[in-house]
C-alpha cells in the first residue's frame, strides 16, 4: 500500500495513464531524435548515464546504432516510453558477455526527462524491463547506481532489487568520487538447475583453508551462495 492508503499498482496505473510502450527493433528519425532529446537533458543536470556532459546528437545515434545491434541479435531490449507521442523515458536490459554469464542480464541507462519526472516513469520502465527479461528467460538481473542518487537507490530496493555490494569512490566524475552501489534481483531458475552456490562441489571446484564441503542432500544455498 503506498502511504496514501492506495495500492501501490493501482497508483502508478494512474500516474502513467497515457503512458504508451514501445519496443522499438529498428531505427527511425523519431526514435534518433526522441532518445537524443531524453539523454541529452539528463545528462546537461549531471545525471549519471553515461555521458560526463551532454553528448552531441551524432554521439548519441551511434550508441543507439550499436545498441540496436544487440536488439536484433537477441541481446538486448530497449524499452521507450511516449506520452503524446513523445518519447519521455527509456531503459534497456543487456545480455552479461560470456558463455557462463549470458543467462543473466544487465539493466541501463533507465532515466526520465526532467520535464516528465514526478510521473511514475522511471517505475514503469523498471517494472516493464523486469517483466520482459524474466519472459526471456533471464535469470538474473544486475545494474549499478551513484551512491549520491538515492532516489534511484530507493526505487531499485522498492522494486525487488537488492544491494550486493558497493564500491568506495569508484566514480570519478571530474575531481569528484562517488560510491558505486551494485544490485541484483533473481528472477528465477529453470527446473533442473542445481544451484551449488560457493560449496566446494561441482566442476572446477577446489577447496582452501576452511573450506568445507557441502553434505549430500544439504540446503538450498539461496542466491548467490550462503
Amino acid at each position: 500500500m503506498s502511504a496514501s492508503g492506495e495500492p501501490a499498482e493501482s497508483k502508478l496505473s494512474g500516474l502513467t495513464a497515457g503512458a504508451q510502450l514501445d519496443w522499438p527493433s529498428t531505427t527511425d528519425p523519431d526514435l534518433y531524435a526522441g532518445v537524443h532529446r531524453v539523454i541529452a537533458a539528463v545528462a546537461a543536470l549531471g545525471g549519471a548515464v553515461g555521458w560526463l556532459h551532454e553528448p552531441a546528437r551524432a554521439e548519441v545515434d551511434r550508441w543507439l546504432d550499436a545498441l540496436m545491434g544487440q536488439v536484433q541479435a537477441g541481446r538486448a531490449r530497449l524499452l521507450v516510453v511516449r506520452r503524446d507521442g513523445r518519447i519521455e523515458a527509456l531503459g534497456y536490459w543487456a545480455r552479461l558477455a560470456g558463455v557462463v554469464f549470458e543467462r543473466n542480464a544487465e539493466v541501463r541507462k533507465v532515466m526520465t526527462h526532467p520535464d516528465a519526472r514526478g510521473q511514475g516513469l522511471a517505475r514503469l520502465v523498471v517494472r516493464s524491463l523486469v517483466r520482459d527479461a524474466a519472459t526471456a528467460g533471464v535469470e538474473v538481473l544486475v545494474l549499478d547506481v551513484r551512491g549520491n542518487n538515492h532516489a534511484a537507490l530507493d526505487l531499485y530496493e522498492s522494486e525487488g532489487f537488492t544491494v550486493y555490494g558497493r564500491l568506495p569512490d569508484l566514480i570519478a566524475v571530474g575531481n569528484e568520487r562517488f560510491d558505486r552501489v551494485c544490485f541484483y534481483r533473481d528472477l528465477g531458475r529453470p527446473p533442473g538447475v542445481v544451484r551449488h552456490g560457493g560449496r566446494v562441489e561441482g566442476p572446477g571446484a577446489s577447496t582452501g583453508r576452511g573450506a568445507v564441503a557441502r553434505p549430500p542432500g544439504g540446503s538450498d544455498p539461496g542466491p548467490f551462495g550462503a
